[in-house]
């Protein structure tokens, strides 16, 4: 039985309007039917999702082209998800160089 046919009606509800939240603003969520089953298994359990972003250490800044991924970040933690913004430093950086250096002496 899929985790869709375990719902309540009033969960089943609850995880169309977190879809509906999440919807908008976006041209298309791939794949959107894992996310409603993760929703429906935060739904059923009480446990919120682990929604993580992270940002290229390699960019001199945060521009506001990140806005619309921050606000997508911030409409999970509204839904009551958890959130977690990562920023590299140079250190990420330098550690990101030395594996695709590697990668490409392989």
């Amino acid at each position: 039985m899929d985790r869709w046919q375990q719902l309540n009606e009033e969960q089943k509800r609850e995880v169309e309007r977190q879809l509906a939240v999440i919807r908008r603003g976006t041209v298309e969520i791939v794949p959107e039917e894992e996310l409603r089953e993760k929703l429906a298994d935060s739904v059923k359990t009480g446990k919120p999702l682990n929604v993580k972003l992270g940002l290229d250490p390699s960019a001199p800044d945060i521009h506001v082209g990140h806005t619309v991924v921050l606000h997508k970040l911030r409409q999970f933690q509204e839904l009551g998800h958890q959130i977690q913004l990562i920023i590299g430093d140079l250190r990420a950086e330098s550690a990101i160089r030395r594996a695709n250096r590697k990668r490409a002496s392989s």
